[in-house]
């Protein structure tokens, strides 16, 4: 094993960090102002050095292996704390208002729960948070940050992955009284549906129920009946009512399913191949206070989606 000065693992583990945050050498590149390359060079020297793989070169995105993952648990928080250290040395630095656009459901559901944490590490940091669907155009300049749920492509703006979306049915458990066992696709044809008819711009309210069987090879289920809502935490309130079956995403739901007020009855989650981003401009980071938020929310989202992983098992993949 080759050895390397206490700075070359320090600019490893920061190339590394940035790769983790993106899932994407390219990204990483972008935002430390370097090569694709480098970074791939900085990630193999770092790999031969541990002896360990940390990403899987899948076809068109990264994943972290397992080594990945526990080397990211570990650096995550201790840099964190750095960065942290250097903020309060900066003082004022980090002190006024950050604009921060996010999609009503995540926002209500995911980033709201949150806020206090980053109140409290950063009191003199101030949002303005505001609420927009993924159809309101991203425009430069109406906001430092925005979360979106896209495939991770924003023409003219840079973007770092939060969370990797997946879909799967969910109901009340009161909602399984009286009637016939739901342990297959076709006993659908016995409950009443639900549908969140923002799910996919542009498609039909069903489309979201009609993906998630087709990618399962259930096609032949009849979904074109149920209700219909335009927010997605509106119709998972519906579904803890007992109101019907709906569609849920796996980042938005945890909370109900570990509390048994919702339950997903097939085990079987379908990816969307959609992520949930972080939205900025170029250079916007460069501002430490947006710096800070940006790096806090995508450490947040990295703890949700190892306490996601207990969550129904991921199924085949969907195309968009």
């Amino acid at each position: 094993m080759a050895s390397a000065a206490p700075s070359q693992v320090h600019t490893r583990l920061r190339v590394f960090l940035a790769a983790a945050r993106h899932l994407s050498f390219t990204r990483a590149g972008e935002e430390l102002h370097i090569t694709t390359g480098a970074v791939s060079q900085q990630i193999k020297l770092l790999e031969d050095w541990l002896g360990q793989r940390l990403f899987r070169r899948l076809p068109r995105r990264l994943e972290l292996t397992d080594a990945g993952s526990r080397l990211l648990a570990a650096v995550d928080p201790a840099y964190a704390a750095v960065d942290l250290a250097i903020g309060r040395l900066r003082g004022g630095a980090l002190s006024g208002v950050v604009r921060v656009r996010a999609l009503p459901s995540f926002l209500a559901t995911w980033l709201v729960p949150r806020l206090p944490g980053l109140m409290q590490r950063f009191p003199q940091i101030e949002l303005k948070v505001e609420a927009e669907d993924s159809t309101y155009s991203l425009r430069d300049g109406e906001f430092d940050l925005a979360i979106d749920l896209n495939d991770g492509t924003y023409p003219g703006f840079q973007s770092t992955v939060l969370l990797e979306e997946e879909i799967f049915p969910v109901c009340s458990p009161l909602l399984l009284q009286g009637r016939p066992p739901l342990d297959s696709p076709d006993a659908l044809d016995h409950y009443p549906l639900l549908h969140d008819m923002t799910a996919w711009r542009g498609s039909q309210p069903y489309a979201e129920w009609e993906r998630y069987l087709k990618a399962i090879g259930a096609p032949q289920v009849e979904v074109r009946r149920g209700y219909m809502f335009n927010r997605n935490h509106i119709t998972m309130q519906c579904a803890i009512a007992g109101m019907g079956v709906a569609i849920a995403r796996r980042t938005l739901i945890t909370d109900e399913l570990d509390s048994g007020r919702l339950v997903a009855p097939f085990r079987q989650s379908v990816r969307t191949g959609k992520r949930y981003c972080l939205v900025y401009s170029a250079g916007a980071l460069a501002d430490p206070r947006v710096a800070t938020v940006h790096d806090w929310i995508a450490h947040e989202a990295r703890g949700a989606d190892v306490d996601a992983r207990s969550a129904p098992h991921p199924g085949p993949g969907m195309d968009d």
